[in-house]
């Protein structure tokens, strides 16, 4: 696969629902993971990401405002010693807990499918990144409906060792908005990653439909000391 411009594929849709980046630097030193989120609704705009320990949590805006909470307040990053986990759902939690019973990443979202959102069917999605002394692997998974087919649930999980230096790759719940909202499909999408946290944060959150922005988290993670450095950006301040 070609590398993708991520600011070009962000700017050239509307809603790609969330995201989740994850990759290594130029200059080799850092493992990258970013997760972004999008909004239709008030309730789901209605948003913004809060550190919560090693992660981060969802949390309304506007308490007053929150109508539903199942499917929009939930912990998309944790942290278990060196891997960190994140995904777009509660399922961060499963990964964790499957992971803190020995079983795999993939054999943890064994229990779980695609949200029940009908008629979307949103895709489930979910990263992590296994930091070990001077190297790192990465793995990516989405559980999806099969062509919008609820009795059907197709599971793909992708696995990155030894990450090439100043590459990512991008998975995101939807190709486009729409209604139903297609779901993703193919591989996760080949990007370029920069040395700079801060330039990596500006230009996913510029990037971004400015009216469908909720918010975004980018951490950057030292190979060597597993030291990490987090921006978190949120449309409602």
């Amino acid at each position: 696969m070609n590398v993708v411009s991520l600011r070009e594929d962000l700017m050239n849709n509307s809603y790609p629902g969330r995201g989740i980046i994850m990759g290594r630097t130029p200059d080799g030193r850092k493992a990258v993971a970013a997760y972004f989120i999008m909004g239709r609704s008030d309730n789901s705009r209605n948003r913004i990401f809060v550190e919560e320990g090693e992660g981060i949590r969802t949390q309304a805006f506007d308490p007053l405002k929150l109508v539903d909470p199942s499917l929009i307040i939930y912990a998309p990053v944790r942290v278990m010693g060196n891997k960190t986990i994140v995904t777009n759902g509660d399922q961060t939690d499963t990964i964790y807990e499957g992971m803190d019973r020995q079983l795999t990443f993939e054999q943890s979202l064994r229990s779980r499918e695609f949200e029940p959102d009908s008629p979307n069917y949103t895709p489930r999605i979910s990263g992590i990144i296994h930091m070990e002394k001077n190297h790192f692997n990465y793995a990516m998974s989405i559980l999806k409906s099969n062509h919008g087919n609820p009795d059907s649930c197709c599971r793909y999980t992708f696995a990155y060792e030894n990450p090439l230096a100043g590459e990512g790759r991008f998975i995101h719940t939807y190709m486009h908005d729409g209604n139903p909202l297609p779901s993703f499909e193919g591989e996760p999408k080949p990007v370029e990653i920069s040395d700079s946290i801060e330039d990596f944060t500006a230009m996913i959150w510029e990037s971004l439909n400015e009216q469908n922005k909720v918010s975004l988290f980018v951490r950057y993670i030292d190979v060597e000391s597993g030291l990490y450095e987090t921006r978190i950006v949120n449309k409602n301040k």
